[in-house]
């Protein structure tokens, strides 16, 4: 990943602009995919993400951050995936209020120290769990849309098949075998392909999947944290890699 500076306020004039609400695209039961439609069109890097804020009719306002994933020159609109929190101020009314037309607020891009561009290269061994998905979603898809051929595994935790966020996207994309691997750590249901693991994500399975990389500056990059199915040390990584 690339160590680059953070766009932040002041920095740049980074401001609060409108959006207005393009499209609305369920992708689990609890997650949904928001496209928007930019005021002021801004470029962004693969990782990073924008702040979004609401404000109520008595002038109170609150503020989340959310992970984009796009690609960097994706000519679909700016994807925000938003997980639904019951105790939440915001994600709520994104799930049961927020209709398609709707203007929001937001600023961006924000976020430096995680991003990754395919002229960093790799191999990559990406971990992601739930949303937190999202900004590794926007490497690969950057990947993918400059028909990259680095080498890149996704391991993805999830409780079932039905919890994978992106799934059938990454699924064609690891269909393609052009360098791109997908595997599936499902911790309550039997798993369904062959290369998937049906526990929690453990060192036996990352050592398993590093191995699949060329061992030369291998990085290893996690967007959240893995629980792991017990206490134990991350498996040791070829020289140059990122620990997590």
């Amino acid at each position: 990943m690339t160590d680059a500076p953070a766009n932040l306020e002041g920095d740049g004039g980074l401001r609060w602009q409108q959006a207005v609400i393009s499209a609305i695209v369920p992708q689990t039961p609890r997650i949904k995919s928001f496209f928007f439609e930019l005021s002021r069109p801004f470029t962004f890097r693969a990782g990073q993400h924008v702040d979004v804020r609401l404000t109520a009719p008595d002038m109170y306002q609150a503020e989340r951050s959310y992970s984009i994933a796009s690609a960097p020159h994706s000519q679909t609109g700016l994807e925000l995936v938003i997980e639904r929190l019951d105790d939440g101020e915001v994600s709520p009314f994104f799930h049961d209020v927020a209709e398609v037309g709707d203007d929001i607020e937001l600023r961006g891009p924000i976020g430096g120290h995680f991003v990754w561009e395919v002229a960093d290269g790799g191999p990559l061994l990406l971990l992601g769990s739930g949303s937190g998905v999202v900004p590794l979603m926007s490497m690969i898809r950057d990947r993918a849309s400059r028909h990259s051929r680095v080498p890149m595994v996704l391991l993805f935790s999830a409780r079932t098949f039905g919890d994978v966020l992106f799934r059938d996207e990454l699924l064609a994309l690891d269909a393609r075998r052009d360098g791109f691997n997908l595997a599936l750590a499902l911790t309550r249901e039997p798993v369904r392909r062959a290369d998937d693991y049906g526990r929690r994500v453990d060192t036996a399975m990352l050592t398993e999947l590093l191995a699949k990389l060329p061992e030369r500056h291998s990085r290893c990059s996690s967007a959240v944290p893995i629980p792991l199915s017990r206490r134990q040390p991350t498996p040791r990584s070829p020289p140059g890699s990122l620990q997590v």
